[in-house]
């Protein structure tokens, strides 16, 4: 079972014209006036992005994402798609990028060359990586989602295997969102050959103490009186997924323009804060990417579970793992150093005042810049 599989994005011409046809019988809600965003995502901004999705071209996207080479294997009763990209240089480091919902490893479009072959970029060509981009479980074309207890450490477990059965005995790891939560959880279980852990894009309120707050900067007050906001706002989604998945999904999969709406709502919340629409901090054809893979392998469901699973573990130990580990902040990120000091051996931290929380579609020159600084310590 543990054969890898080559494999292309195709999906049925019967689909795309489905999405067409459905987006073009599309009831829409009533809505009170002036409100904005305040209470979701309003209908005359929906209206705009779904005339675009008509027209927008599939076929040109799942071509770009056929440029790279893609398998799939079976790992612990699971299929798991990912993208292996190999770097022209002999002596690259490995790396394993983890995304998160509602992503996927179409975000990682705008990294994968500068990552693999920096020479071509202008960079160095020592700071080269071989790159593994899988989809997690249940989301993009990591499915079915065949077993229940997909959570993070779960997760963690089958990155080691992956990238030992890839041949990779040293190796580091990213990842934003789930992932700054799932590459952390793979130097704990696989800290033989881990050799670094970059980080970007948590969410998780910070586990403040007792003492902390009179300690905060300026910089890191308002940091996390943003994150109170969210806490307070902006949760509604994981409390639906963490407790109900199932029940939610029913709409999210019948209804591409109720999947789009569930999608917009965070790229317009955890973009750039200085940018005022989700398209003016990321391409809008590169969004509808992610929300036509979303509808196409009808992941509403199944990516919804890991908020369920990860609720239903709990939180992993707090301690370190002793891997070196390196933090970048983007604006929207609620990540406070001596907070985050206490889960991490943190050994590089950067601090940017562009992009947010989709950092690799919206800063991919500084997500990049900072990978290659932070893994040159640990090379």
């Amino acid at each position: 079972m543990s054969e890898l599989r080559e494999f292309r994005v195709d999906v049925p011409q019967q689909a795309v014209d489905d999405l067409r046809e459905r987006l073009g019988r599309i009831r829409w809600p009533r809505e009170l006036p002036g409100e904005g965003w305040h209470r979701g995502v309003p209908v005359g901004y929906l209206r705009r992005v779904v005339e675009r999705w008509k027209s927008f071209d599939w076929r040109l996207w799942e071509a770009r994402l056929n440029e790279y080479p893609q398998f799939t294997t079976r790992i612990d009763d699971q299929t798991v798609h990912f993208l292996h990209v190999r770097s022209p240089e002999a002596e690259a480091l490995p790396l394993i990028l983890t995304h998160g919902w509602p992503g996927s490893v179409a975000e990682f479009l705008p990294v994968l060359g500068p990552l693999t072959d920096p020479a071509a970029y202008g960079g160095d060509a020592r700071d080269a990586f071989h790159v593994v981009a899988p989809s997690v479980p249940g989301h993009g074309f990591s499915v079915p989602l065949e077993t229940p207890e997909w959570n993070h450490r779960r997760i963690a477990h089958a990155w080691a295997e992956l990238m030992s059965r890839l041949g990779y005995q040293r190796y580091g790891a990213q990842g934003g969102d789930t992932g700054s939560v799932v590459s952390p959880l793979l130097g704990h279980v696989d800290s033989e050959h881990v050799v670094g852990v970059h980080i970007n894009g948590g969410l998780a309120f910070p586990p403040i103490e007792p003492g902390d707050v009179e300690q905060l900067n300026d910089v890191e007050r308002e940091r996390l009186a943003a994150a109170e906001r969210l806490r307070e706002v902006g949760t509604g989604y994981a409390e639906l997924q963490g407790t109900r998945p199932q029940t939610v999904a029913f709409g999210l999969s019948d209804s591409p323009v109720g999947q789009l709406a569930w999608i917009l709502e965070k790229f317009w919340e955890w973009t750039d804060p200085a940018r005022t629409l989700p398209e003016d901090a990321v391409d809008l054809d590169h969004l509808l990417t992610d929300a036509s893979i979303y509808w196409f392998t009808n992941t509403s469901a199944t990516s919804a579970n890991l908020y369920y699973e990860n609720r239903v573990a709990g939180e992993d130990p707090a301690r370190p793992s002793g891997v070196p580990t390196g933090v970048a902040v983007f604006p929207t990120d609620p990540a406070i150093r001596r907070v985050s000091a206490r889960r991490h051996r943190i050994v590089h931290w950067s601090e940017f005042t562009r992009g947010g929380h989709f950092a690799a579609l919206e800063a991919p020159d500084l997500l990049v810049d900072d990978v290659r600084a932070f893994f040159r310590q640990v090379r």
